[in-house]
Order: structure tokens, then sequence, then C-alpha cells
């Protein structure tokens, strides 16, 4: 018997061979694996069902295969998007298909005839394969992601289609924004705080002229804003005026315009003063104090008889603005002296509203440390400063002649000079003497150390609504810093609708 002899070796396959191969392995695993598939024509019938997609027939309304095959793909699969993929040639890899079948993850992949090198033949047929049949199960944290940023994308497009839509901010043709603030942007829940807010909104109430009194960097403009903001010409624009920083030889044209050539080099169109633009909205008048005397008599009547002579012309063109005043200065003392015009003072004096300097609303001071960092923080792109108690302390206990603006320095030197995010005491002590304070007032007992428990006890002895009111306080706070400022997070996390948070932060008392 002659010995058994070796298989001879099988010979290589050439390219085209392995392709195939492939291309029926590849056939074949897909079948195996998936949920179901199907095949389609050049025409969009349907020619092959695998045995995985015979148990999708009842709910499309076949009992046996047979049935199925032959149909126009659209006909008994509804929603399908086959005749797409035969028509442009392109692949949909990944998708969802709800029916009555129910919901499904589906592949949709163009069949070609062969082509020549790289040219890729005619479009066939097409086949279809479920890959999921249970998504909302076998997907779920990819679709509850995916649902997330659907729901948020939703919620920031109508967020940005009501700010379109509210005028508080649109800008107007000229360019000037309308309001940028309301009473929520003025930070503090101290007694001081909240009384100068319940005075802003009284006067939001009404149109006669307001007078807002304070020292520098108090927020006399915010405040401003916010009356605007909360009035009933908020539609209106919001045109401010620094007197201030306007030479006194510009001031009468920037109020009431100028008529076309009114003098050598003007422009032959006439130009609107402040007082027009701000016609049925608000003329904020900031440093009223250092209005010169002759320009205060051409105020006093234009607010008394509601119109105005633009420069260089004899008509006189009617207005419909509400004024709103600010200053720094002591008004009182000025008429005194014969440098404001007491009829004018009085005019304007109707609604005075006080807004109290930062010595007198310490207590707000961690708050406003908080806002003003996360709002450099929103600028430079870095994190907020984090200050130790010891530090909040030491910043509570000083004078602030320049208030909020001088607090808002300070921590901008402290956070460009420190190498590290977190401001202690020392670090913050340094910058106040660099920064020209001479006399750095020390913490108070009350201000660096725990309440001790017999003023816990204290606390605890208030009325229940007081109680309440301030841990809703400290929970929006708390949660604002949370979600960086984002309202609609912050209403997330909180458990209540944006409309409760945004009262909430409108009318914290």
């Amino acid at each position: 018997m002659p010995p058994a002899t070796a298989a001879p070796p099988a010979l290589p396959l050439d390219a085209d061979s392995i392709l195939a191969l492939a291309a029926r392995s590849m056939f074949h695993l897909f079948s195996s694996i998936s949920q179901g598939m199907f095949l389609v024509d050049r025409t969009a019938r349907i020619v092959w069902v695998n045995e995985g997609y015979r148990r999708f027939l009842p709910a499309l309304g076949f009992s046996s295969i047979d049935q199925f095959l032959g149909h126009m793909v659209e006909d008994v699969i509804p929603n399908t998007q086959m005749r797409r993929v035969l028509e442009t040639g392109e692949p949909i890899l990944i998708d969802l298909l709800t029916n009555k079948a129910g919901t499904f993850v589906v592949s949709r992949i163009p069949l070609r005839e062969e082509g020549e090198g790289a040219v890729l033949g005619d479009v066939i047929g097409a086949i279809g394969i479920v890959l999921f049949d249970h998504p909302e199960t076998t997907l779920q944290p990819l679709i509850s992601k995916f649902a997330l940023l659907q729901r948020d994308l939703d919620d920031a497009r109508r967020e940005l289609a009501s700010q379109r839509n509210n005028p508080l901010y649109q800008q107007s043709a000229d360019g000037q924004r309308r309001s940028k603030y309301t009473f929520a942007s003025f930070i503090g829940s101290s007694p001081a705080a909240v009384e100068v807010k319940r005075h802003a909104r009284r006067a939001a109430q009404s149109s006669s002229p307001v007078l807002l009194l304070g020292e520098t960097g108090t927020g006399k403009e915010l405040l401003a804003h916010a009356i605007h903001a909360a009035s009933a010409r908020a539609r209106g624009l919001f045109v401010s005026v620094n007197i201030a920083a306007v030479p006194d030889t510009l001031l009468e044209a920037e109020f009431f315009g100028v008529a076309p050539g009114a003098f050598t080099g003007a422009d032959r169109k006439a130009r609107e003063g402040k007082f027009k633009l701000a016609d049925g909205g608000t003329l904020f008048l900031d440093e009223i104090g250092d209005m010169p005397l002759g320009l205060q008599a051409k105020l006093l009547r234009a607010l008394q008889e509601g119109e105005i002579e633009p420069l260089g012309s004899n008509k006189l063109v009617p207005f419909d603005a509400r004024v709103i005043a600010a200053t720094s200065r002591d008004l009182a003392a000025l008429v005194r002296e014969g440098r404001f015009r007491e009829d004018l003072y009085y005019r304007l004096n109707v609604l005075p509203v006080r807004v109290p300097p930062l010595r007198e609303r310490r207590g707000d001071i961690p708050a406003l440390v908080e806002a003003l960092g996360e709002d450099m923080a929103l600028r430079s792109g870095e994190a907020p400063p984090e200050l130790t108690p010891e530090a909040l302390a030491l910043l509570a206990a000083q004078h602030w002649r320049g208030n909020i603006r001088e607090l808002r320095n300070v921590l901008e030197q402290v956070t460009m000079r420190s190498d590290s995010q977190r401001i202690d005491a020392a670090q913050l002590e340094r910058i106040l003497r660099e920064a020209g304070q001479e006399n750095i007032a020390p913490p108070t007992r009350a201000q660096a150390e725990p309440a001790s428990e017999a003023e816990e006890h204290a606390l605890l002895l208030r009325p229940l609504a007081q109680q309440v009111a301030e841990l809703e306080r400290k929970a929006i706070a708390a949660a604002m810093t949370e979600t960086g400022g984002n309202k609609l997070a912050t209403s997330r996390l909180l458990g209540i609708s944006r409309a409760t948070l945004y009262e909430r932060l409108e009318n914290p008392d």
C-alpha cells in the first residue's frame, strides 16, 4: 500500500477572489448578528428577507415572507428611506426608524455593479439592516444623552428667540441698546439693598422723573436700567448721557440736536439729540450735578413743556421721554451755593431714590465678590477667585470710598497678581495697601468669627417666613454658582420653573 501523500498546498487567492469572499462573509455575518435584514432591487421592490426579519411581519400586516416579497418597500414599511438610498447612491449608516412595528436602529447600504478601477458602478439595489429592535434599552445611555442635548438645544433656541423678540435685548437702528439690566442684576439681600430696590420698583410704576442719589460706584446706572426695564416704557430706547464726559460747548447739541446747516461745517442733514432719540423711552442723565447753569434753564423748559428746540432751528419739536437723573454730588448744597437751579432741582427731585454706599450693606459683600468673580472669569476665561473666610471678613471691614467699582478693582488686582486661585487675607491686605488704603480696618469679631450658640439661638427665633426666605436666597445663590449663572440649569437644579426663578431673583424680599 503506497504511503499517504500530503494534500497539495492551497493556491493563494487573487485579490478579486478575496474581495468576493469578504463580501459573502460580511453578508452572512450581518444576516446572522442583525435583528433582521432584507434586500430591494433597483426599483425598490423587496426581493429577499432573512429569517430574523420574519418576527416583524405580523406588525406590518403579513403572515409569511412569501406575502411580503414583491411589494414596493415604501408600501409595506412605513417611514423607510430605502428609496432615497437608491436614488442618491449614498448609504445611511445609522438612523432611527419608527413605524407601527416599533422603533429600530437601522442601516441602509446601496448595492452597486462592479465598476472599472475607482469608478463606482450603477446602483442595482440596496440592503436594509435592523441593528437594534429595542433601542430604548440597548442604547439607553446614548439615547438619554441625545435627548438631554436635544432638550438643551431646544431650550437655547427658545431662549434666543425670546431674547430676539424681547425689547430688553433688542438693538436699535442707531446702535444703542435698550435696557441691559433688571432688578435681579442689583446684587444684595441686606436690608439696605432690599429697601433701595423696593423704592426703585415703585418708581418704575410711575412716569415722573426719578433722581438717583449716591456715591460713585454704588450702581446708580444699573438701577436706572432696571427702572426702565420694569416700566411701561420698556419697549422704548434707553438713552444715556454722561454729562461730566461731554464738553460744555457740545452739551446743547448733544441734548437737543442740530438743525441742517446750523453753523459753518455742520452737516446738511439734521442731527437728532438725545431727547428725540429717547422719544417713547427713557433718557438717563448721569452726573446731572455737573450740568452748566446756562443749559439748566433749557433743560427745565424741555421737561416742563415736553418739547425741544434743535440748535440753529426756530422750530419746536415735541418729545415724550421719561427722565432719570443721577448724581454723586449733594444737589441741595449746590442749590444753596447757587450752582444748581432750585426750580430744576425740584423738577427732578420728584421720586428720589438714595442708593446706599457699600459700607452700609457690608452683608452683601460675599455675594458681590461671588458675582464679580464670575463676571471676571467669563471675561478672562480663567477660573473665578476663591477668597478665604478671613479674606472676606477683611473686605467687609473696609470703608470702600469707591464702593462696588473699587471692590471690583481690588478683586481684579489680587486675582492678576496671585499665583493661586485661592486668595487669603495676607495677599488681600498687601493689595489694599498698594491700592492706596493706608488705614486698613481690621475685621470685626462678628465678621471674622462664627456666631456663638447664643447668637445662633437668637437667629432661630426670627419669624419663620424670614428664615425660609433667607434659606431660599442662599439656595438660589449656591445653585447659580454651581451652574455658572445659567438660569435654565439653575431652575432645573432647584426643581422650579424658570418663571419662578426669575421672580425670586427680581423680588428677593
